[in-house]
């Protein structure tokens, strides 16, 4: 990896608050110290944005390709974009074309390691559907990309028959709250049928995995909601939590894993206890996204967890009735900018120390202590 990370961000929908957002978090001088952006997006929009929300902004380097990437400056690679259908507000064909496009050289150029993370502005999930692109959002395509070919890392999870599958997780965290979610982009009217012991169980499994991994917690505690209100009031409201979610809880227990619950959602967001855990697993998308955005604010980041690279976005959509006005706040682009950075050196060590679990050992040795690396000395 690079000395001074890169960080690839791609543009979403032009038409929305995507370069806004991004020129705004980039505008310090000192910001390429800290990390080398870039940027794959269209040059006249970039500048556009650039003088209008941030004429401040100096070291913009405008590429043809990852290759002639500088570290340093903020790059901002050219795709070979089609006709740009600048209509501010509003979600265009040729503006979902081109967000799938900026996507999709991102992930190449994450594939062959010229940039170390992946931070996504905003798409309308309307606009990009074509042939070409065909998931509800982010988070499905990267799953199926990286059990697609090859993965950028040398970290397998094989299956029974050998494969690589990489199963991705929501999560939604702040400095102070992290949120993941069993079931994602369901109509509500399925989501009880998708709610299963199995299902549950694997999800506080994967969760607590990425909570060592990427988040740095020693011995994660999860604490899981219900489905149901007031916890199903013993089968009144509903089985889901007897039948399906407290056995997943009492296997993962069984396992080791310090799981809890379930607990009601209104009164466990209400009373502040998620304070008391590592981590929220919420059954759907709004049950666990609606009391984090309320309580994180614009502070909040979206993290596509079990990839075999770092994605993180802004928790806030296109934004079309504020887009290319002024008014767009940066702070969650930000934000996911920098956490992206913490979670990939996180990550890193994480890895390093998996590896090599007994790397350095101190024993004494003739009546002294003497620090011995375990893999090139036998005692």
């Amino acid at each position: 990896m690079a000395k001074n990370m890169r960080v690839g961000i791609t543009h979403g929908d032009y038409n929305g608050v995507g370069y806004e957002v991004i020129v705004k978090a980039l505008e310090d001088e000192k910001i390429t110290e800290l990390f080398t952006p870039v940027v794959f997006g269209v040059q006249k929009l970039f500048e556009k944005a650039r003088k209008d929300f941030a004429p401040e902004m100096t070291g913009v380097e405008y590429i043809r390709n990852v290759s002639q990437i500088k570290d340093g400056r903020i790059n901002v690679v050219e795709l070979p974009t089609g006709e740009v259908a600048f209509s501010p507000g509003e979600p265009t064909k040729e503006s979902g074309e081109s967000a799938v496009e900026s996507l999709e050289t991102a992930v190449e150029a994450i594939w062959d390691g010229s940039v170390d993370v992946l931070v996504t502005a905003p798409i309308c999930k309307t606009a990009v559907q074509s042939d070409r692109f065909h998931f509800p959002g982010h988070t499905e395509y990267l799953e199926a990309k990286s059990n697609d070919g090859d993965s950028p890392s040398e970290e397998k999870n094989t299956d029974a028959s050998g494969a690589v599958p990489y199963r991705s997780q929501m999560i939604l965290f702040d400095d102070f709250i992290r949120v993941a979610l069993v079931t994602t982009h369901l109509p509500v009217s399925e989501i009880a049928d998708a709610i299963t012991k199995d299902r549950v169980l694997d999800s506080i499994e994967r969760l607590d995995k990425v909570l060592r991994s990427d988040f740095g917690c020693e011995r994660p505690r999860i604490a899981v909601l219900s489905l149901n209100p007031h916890c199903g009031d013993n089968g009144l409201l509903g089985n889901d939590e007897g039948d399906k979610i407290i056995p997943a809880i009492e296997e993962a227990d069984q396992k080791g894993l310090l799981a809890f619950g379930p607990y009601a959602a209104d009164g466990f967001f209400a009373t502040g206890a998620y304070r008391n855990f590592d981590g929220v697993l919420a059954m759907y998308h709004d049950q666990g996204l609606a009391p984090f955005k309320a309580l994180a604010g614009e502070h909040g980041v979206n993290f596509t967890a079990g990839l075999p690279f770092v994605r993180t976005s802004p928790d806030h959509g296109t934004a079309f009735d504020i887009a290319w006005k002024g008014e767009a706040d940066p702070t969650s682009m930000r934000e996911a900018i920098y956490k992206a950075i913490d979670l990939c050196r996180n990550r890193e060590r994480y890895l390093r120390a998996s590896r090599n679990p007994l790397r350095k050992a101190r024993i004494e040795k003739a009546g002294q202590d003497k620090t011995v690396d375990l893999t090139k000395e036998t005692i």
